[in-house]
């Protein structure tokens, strides 16, 4: 069984037992969220829906919070004495999920 989420903007293949980094959700750890923004759920057939599936719920547990490591931006501009070098660090929620309710 499978169900296939939103989560700020993204899409997410996620079965029972899955750890995955979302946006961050500013919670406890050990805290429950319930994610109502399902797009489709197999459990034997597949349901679609439209843009989501009346009645599922997919239960996650927050493991911790934290940031991803650093990516670097780097542009240049060739013969032109122009660079631009940037950072970025992610804030992420690693959850684990644990109930897919169809």
């Amino acid at each position: 069984m499978y169900a296939i989420i939103k989560n700020g903007g993204k899409q997410y293949k996620v079965q029972e037992g899955d750890v995955l980094s979302l946006d961050k959700l500013s919670l406890e750890p050990e805290a429950t969220i319930e994610i109502k923004e399902v797009l489709a759920v197999n459990a034997g057939e597949l349901k679609m829906g439209a843009p989501y599936v009346d009645g599922a719920v997919v239960t996650a547990e927050v493991i911790s919070e934290g940031r991803d490591k650093k990516v670097v931006i780097f542009k240049k501009r060739r013969r032109k004495d122009s660079k631009v070098k940037r950072g970025f660090r992610r804030d992420h929620t690693r959850v684990r999920i644990t109930k897919i309710a169809a």
